[in-house]
């Protein structure tokens, strides 16, 4: 005679399928309960077939088989499914229970159902099943899916009774339409704290951009998991904060927290961006020594990561060792070649990723066409500029129409790029006025930068660099007039340089950062110094500063 615990303790499939047998032999397929305990073992296993199967056979289903049946549907992933066993209950007059709703609403979630889920909520209103916490709590987040966060404050707000899930999912519905001071009034609200609840609200400030209060939050937090740490270092990331990001993660791996693969991916782009080699390279070792996968993300990171930092080999010694390699991959392999001067094995690379059938977007043409401009390939960056819309169906966004006037202007073909830009379906911005400024200053065309510079002027009035590029135009062809005109302008719009450009070095695991005129370096004393020293050394080996462009 079979028992539940038989069920309990199913552990493979083929003992599921004995179990199968076993029903169908001893006519046990009409117990109800048995049915009910066999279709949720076909959910742990994902076997679908078997839990129909065993269902058809059933004369008379009650609701604990056929809420066994929806939720088997829904965590295997046929919510449509899920949603016709529903109404066939309501047909035959099953009534459902308020377990049949938690698994009803999942599936209407799963297909962004608003009529259907609206319908499922009258049906809770008429069973008298609006009370339950969990019901209510899976209505709660159906709606903040939809971004309908009027109706999930509307069934929150008649709850009877509220849990710290209830409460932590309405939170979650506020975050995702970025309503942090509602999010916020409910957090304080709450008796009790989970940590689900302080990651959400963490996880909201850092898709605001708001740092400092991801800060403080992630200070006065009681406990961190992985979440939490990944989180910070995320928000970090995402706002150019890389050395804040690395300090993180030394901190959590100091506090014995293991980093997930969203974590190390984080972390190297990180790595990336600062062009921190040495530390880079101690974050792949980390990385193999503890059994991580090298999946296309952690791939593609550490792609990107040794082609930023000057280590093209081992990019693509990395590149071609993966043994799976997505859109990603290729972007990043691409990007690493055009950047370092390497045009042809760039345009190779992305010929051999049209061979694998990997389909480019936006992004994989934005290092196509820089291939084409750092090798001067004129011609065939107009080929693949057009290729990405007759070809691949990919409409240029401004960055593409951005590395098109640089080419061209670039090489010279200023009037090409003045007519490209005012062919242009989109609005130009400051890059792309600035590259065909660039090209003037290049070839001394004066009368196209002013063009440039006169919608520069409107779209940027405060940036200093624009007059100063065409101030040095006109002092390399004499004309002194018009260099004193633009500094009179410039001082009598007070137009100065506020934000000077910074670099960065790694030495012994630190990053350090400086920046023109910059006395925040505690050496800074000792640099100036030596800056004094070597300036004296050149002059008396004869060297003559260029003072044209300043």
């Amino acid at each position: 005679m079979l028992r539940h615990s038989k069920f309990l303790k199913c552990s493979s499939v083929t003992e599921l399928e004995r179990l199968c047998a076993s029903l169908i032999k001893t006519n046990a397929n009409q117990d109800s309960f048995l049915m009910n305990q066999f279709i949720s073992a076909c959910s742990t296993f994902s076997r679908i077939d078997y839990a129909v199967l065993a269902f058809t056979q059933m004369e008379n289903p009650n609701v604990f088989v056929y809420n066994a049946r929806i939720r088997c549907f829904v965590h295997c992933g046929y919510p449509i499914e899920a949603l016709e066993t529903y109404v066939d209950m309501l047909k035959v007059k099953v009534f459902p229970t308020s377990y049949t709703f938690s698994s009803v609403i999942k599936a209407c979630t799963s297909l962004s159902s608003l009529g259907f889920g609206e319908a499922v909520h009258g049906h809770i209103w008429k069973y008298g099943l609006d009370s339950h916490v969990f019901v209510q709590t899976a209505l709660i987040n159906f709606y903040s899916n939809l971004c309908r966060i009027g109706e999930s404050r509307r069934v929150f707000d008649e709850m009877p009774e509220r849990d710290a899930f209830a409460m932590t999912t309405m939170i979650s519905a506020h975050v995702r339409v970025g309503d942090m001071s509602c999010a916020r009034i409910l957090f304080e609200e709450m008796p009790e704290r989970n940590i689900a609840t302080w990651n959400t609200m963490l996880d909201g400030y850092s898709r605001l951009g708001n740092v400092e209060s991801a800060e403080l939050l992630f200070t006065q937090m009681p406990t961190r998991d992985i979440i939490s740490w990944t989180t910070m270092i995320t928000c970090y990331s995402q706002n150019k904060k890389f050395r804040e990001a690395l300090a993180v993660f030394q901190e959590m791996t100091m506090n014995g927290i293991n980093p997930d693969e969203v974590t190390m991916t984080t972390v190297i782009s990180a790595c990336a961006h600062l062009g921190a080699l040495d530390l880079g390279k101690e974050i792949h070792i980390f990385v193999m020594q503890n059994g991580f996968d090298l999946d296309v993300y952690i791939g593609s990171a550490l792609v990107d990561m040794y082609a930023k930092c000057g280590s093209l080999d081992t990019s693509l010694l990395v590149f071609f060792k993966l043994q799976n390699k997505n859109l990603f991959c290729w972007n990043s392999i691409i990007e690493g070649l055009a950047v370092h001067g390497y045009a042809d094995e760039a345009l190779m690379m992305f010929s051999k990723m049209d061979e694998e059938k990997i389909k480019p977007n936006g992004v994989t043409f934005i290092s196509v066409l820089s291939a084409c401009t750092h090798a001067g390939l004129v011609e065939e960056g107009r080929r693949r500029f057009t290729s990405m819309t007759s070809k691949y169906s990919i409409s240029p966004e401004v960055e593409h129409y951005g590395c098109m006037v640089d080419l061209l202007s670039k090489a010279g073909l200023l009037e090409d790029a003045l007519e490209l830009i005012r062919n242009m379906k989109l609005k130009p911005n400051s890059v792309i006025w600035g590259a065909l400024l660039g090209g003037c200053k290049i070839y001394r065309n004066v009368e196209i930068a002013r063009v440039a510079v006169n919608e520069l002027i409107e779209l940027e009035p405060n940036n200093s660099g624009y007059y100063n590029l065409f101030v040095n135009m006109y002092a390399e062809v004499n004309r002194w007039g018009e260099v004193a005109k633009i500094r009179a302008t410039m001082k009598e719009l007070g137009v100065e340089k506020k934000c000077p450009g910074s670099s960065w070095i790694e030495m012994g695991r630190t990053v350090h950062q400086f920046a023109a005129s910059d006395k925040a370096h505690r050496a800074s004393g000792e640099i100036y110094l030596l800056l004094a020293e070597l300036d004296g050394q050149l002059k008396l080996a004869g060297y003559i500063p260029e003072i044209r462009s300043f």
